[in-house]
């Protein structure tokens, strides 16, 4: 229980499967990506790039591969925990029948639990080979090693220790654990509406983006080039003159469309956080969104409307 209160969830995320290995991989592909952009802003490399698009990909290249692994991950552990109810419900309906916590378990390894079963099957055979019931219970816990499964065993060996109708404690532990995954639904459902908000949001955000750019500042550029041309016929016509025209600073249009650029990524990172945070109460978890909002974002306003002119 104490390994329980002081590792958080995230740490014990990162000693499954290749975790680590993919965050080292994703960083390190992020890092070639900005040492590119460093380049092509020394024009050591010719890339007919903006150092944003590389910000932009490289942004990608992290949050991508590491985002996707973590919920990948985080689905396994919630396929796991999703059957220990059930596993929890057998053990607890055998030992109502006079079994011990061990005869429970092995009786109960016989069942079908997803990818929970080849862990049960394995707990069974330690028991089978000796190991006591609380024992292989430590173990179990230790390679599924999930904040749930955790504190579900060290409530039985508990149970179990200090003598009693286990089954009854069981049973409770079935049911509260149950009533943790409907809880967590719940709020899933609820969340999915505001995670709908935040992707409606950025697209229309994106729209309002491209329709400046591609209306009203082309408008102004043309207006500042007639103004222009009408300001030197002016000139031509008049002796000195004393009376000055309005004027459109049609140079500023390429850092406005830079600052339209850099408050999509922005808003891709920072929305994609919170849409994470928002639907799972996890960073990580955000880290997938953030690869897609800054996808869309870069195909809308890189690709799509105004490639790598837009910085022209």
């Amino acid at each position: 229980m104490a390994k329980y209160e002081k590792e958080s969830a995230f740490d014990k995320m990162l000693k499954l499967g290749k975790t680590r290995e993919v965050l080292i991989i994703s960083a390190l592909s992020a890092g070639i990506m900005l040492f590119i952009m460093v380049l092509n802003i020394i024009d050591a490399a010719p890339i007919p790039l903006e150092p944003i698009d590389w910000a932009m990909i490289g942004t990608m290249a992290f949050f991508g591969p590491f985002g996707f692994y973590v919920s990948y991950k985080q689905n396994e552990i919630k396929q796991i925990e999703r059957r220990l109810p059930d596993f929890l419900r057998d053990v607890a309906e055998a030992g109502r029948f006079g079994m011990t916590l061990a005869d429970a378990i092995v009786v109960s390894a016989s069942g079908r639990y997803g990818k929970l079963t080849p862990e049960i099957k394995k707990m069974a055979a330690q028991i089978d080979w000796g190991i006591p019931a609380s024992q292989a219970l430590e173990l179990f816990s230790e390679r599924v090693d999930t904040p749930l499964v955790n504190r579900v065993v060290a409530i039985i060996i508990k149970a179990n220790d200090a003598g009693g109708n286990v089954a009854d404690v069981l049973g409770m532990v079935s049911k509260d654990t149950k009533q943790v995954h409907l809880s967590e639904d719940e709020q899933r459902i609820a969340m999915t509406s505001y995670l709908a908000v935040i992707y409606i949001s950025f697209a229309v955000f994106i729209v309002v983006i491209i329709i400046l750019n591609t209306q009203f500042l082309a408008q102004m550029a043309e207006a500042g080039g007639q103004m222009e041309g009408d300001a030197v016929e002016e000139v031509d016509q008049m002796a000195g003159g004393g009376m000055g025209g309005a004027e459109i600073r049609t140079d500023i249009i390429p850092t406005i469309r830079f600052i339209f650029t850099l408050a999509v990524f922005a808003h891709s990172i920072g929305d994609g956080i919170v849409a994470g945070v928002l639907q799972t109460g996890r960073i990580s978890e955000g880290m997938k969104h953030t690869f897609i909002l800054t996808l869309i974002g870069f195909v809308a306003l890189r690709i799509l409307f105004g490639g790598i002119g837009l910085m022209n």
